[in-house]
This record gives structure tokens, sequence and C-alpha cells, in this order.
């Protein structure tokens, strides 16, 4: 288990690898075309070293490489703060995000795909606002003397999040909820009503597939904990898991621990009510029509 540069660092240096290896390259023909010594090439694919955007951009360009998608993907790991020209909107709250957070915003911004557990609360890409600054109240605590500056920016970047699910094309969204999450009251009742109305709206859109996971489903593989998966439609070599901790998240990027945890979510999804049955069911506990 590694922390996000670490992973990012990794899955950067091993796409570029494949890449110089599909353009029938060695390494050392790389650096010549680069107009570097073998060895930084070497330290980039092994991930032992950081690599600047430029360098990834002078890379591609050797390598051949024109799909705007992957350019723009493998920037987003190098740390870029632009790609493709486009400024990404997280950067303007870079005082109040922790690192980890930027990393894990900037994968979901560029991930096809997203899969997520949720044990404990509504994953943020469906929050009401009200909800948000429920649960980022917690978070922030009391203590801080700028805490109600940082809660609100906190809650705009949790719904600035949310434009993925409206994106061109929009991220795909698979969601398995712990029925706790549906009856621990968050906010307060009418905080509550609100947003189990907002999932069942979610719940009807053609990229979005929510299901519920209730109590009488006894033991399950989820009881360990909430994890989401990425998917990147570029290659599934990026694919990587996310667990979330109080103060910070591991990714985890092995083959085995992605197929592991790619088991548990399907198996998740049998037990789980259906998501006919799961609109049926939020709707039963308060959800509107």
């Amino acid at each position: 288990m590694q922390h996000g540069p670490a992973v990012r660092r990794r899955k950067l240096g091993a796409e570029l690898r494949a890449l110089r290896t599909g353009a029938g390259l060695t390494s050392g023909e790389a650096a010549r075309l680069a107009g570097w010594h073998q060895s930084k090439v070497s330290r980039i694919e092994t991930g032992a070293s950081g690599v600047k955007p430029a360098d990834v951009r002078l890379l591609l360009d050797v390598y051949g490489v024109e799909d705007a998608q992957l350019r723009e993907l493998l920037l987003v790991l190098a740390g870029s703060d632009e790609s493709g020209g486009r400024h990404h909107w997280w950067h303007a709250y870079r005082g109040v995000l922790p690192p980890t957070y930027r990393d894990f915003i900037s994968l979901e911004s560029q991930a096809s795909a997203m899969r997520t557990l949720e044990t404990s609360v509504v994953p943020g890409l469906l929050q009401t606002p009200e909800y948000a600054r429920a649960v980022t109240r917690v978070a922030v605590g009391g203590l801080d003397p700028d805490a109600d500056e940082r809660l609100d920016a906190l809650v705009a970047v949790r719904l600035a999040r949310q434009d993925v699910l409206r994106g061109d094309p929009p991220l795909r969204l698979s969601a398995v909820l712990d029925e706790a999450v549906l009856r621990r009251e968050i906010g307060g009742p009418e905080v509550m009503a609100g947003q189990l109305n907002r999932l069942m709206e979610a719940a009807r859109l053609p990229q979005v597939r929510l299901q519920v996971l209730p109590f009488n489903a006894g033991e399950h593989v989820g009881i360990t904990g909430p994890f989401v998966i990425f998917s990147f439609s570029s290659t599934s070599d990026l694919d990587v898991v996310v667990l979330d901790h109080l103060t910070s998240s591991l990714y985890l990027e092995r083959k085995e621990d992605l197929q592991a945890y790619t088991e548990a979510f399907n198996a998740l999804r049998i037990h789980a009510l259906s998501p006919e049955e799961s609109l049926d069911y939020i709707a039963a506990l308060g959800g509107g029509a």
C-alpha cells in the first residue's frame, strides 16, 4: 500500500514504458531522441523519481502518442496544473485541500468509471448541499478559528466534484450503499429527507447504478470498510483502489489488489437489492416518489 504520489509515479512510469515499447524503442533510443541520459528514462519508468509535465509531453511526442485523452491523463498523473491548456478547477482550493484529497479529485475527474462501497455516508458525488455541509462540519471540527471559511470552501469543492456526472461523456458511477447510510440521520430529518430524494433522482440517471445492501443481507465482505475503484478508458493499467481514512488515503495499484476488490464489489452487488428494488427501498424510508 502506498500514498497517492508514489502510486502516480509508478503508474505513470509503467505506462510510459509500455508506450516506449509499443513505439519499438529501447530506453537508450528514447533517451537519445529526448536529448537525455538513459538513466533518466530508467528512473522515470521505474517511478524512482518524479517527472515534470514538460518531460512527459516530450516523451509522448517521441513515442508518437496522439490520443488526447491519454495524454491529458498522463499529464495529470505527472502533477500538471494544466492539461491541454485547461486549468483544473480544484487548484484554486490548494490552501484547504490536503494533497491526498487533490490526488483523489484529479483521478476522479479523469476516470471513466467509479465503483464505490459506502458504509457510513452518502457518496460525495450524490450529496445535497445541506447534507454535504453537515458531513463536512464534522470533519472540520470546531477548534479551527477559520472553521467556517474552510467549511464553505470544502462544501464548494464537494459540490463542484459532482460535475463529472454531467460531463461529456459523464462518469459512470456504480454505488453500493449499506443500509446504515440511509438510516443514519445526518443534518436532521429535513436534510435527510432531501438527501433521500436526491438519491432517487440520481438513481434514475443512465450513468448511475445505485444498489442498497440491507441489514438482512447479513455478514458480507464490505463490513471491513468502504472503498473506491477508479477505472480509465484509455488503459486498465491505470486503474486504482482508494481506501479513505480520517487523515489520509491509501492507494492500491497491484493487479492482485485490483482483482480482489473487483471481485468483492461484484459479490456485494449480488447480495444487494437490485436497482429497481433499491429505489423502492429508499422511497419507503422517506424518499419522494
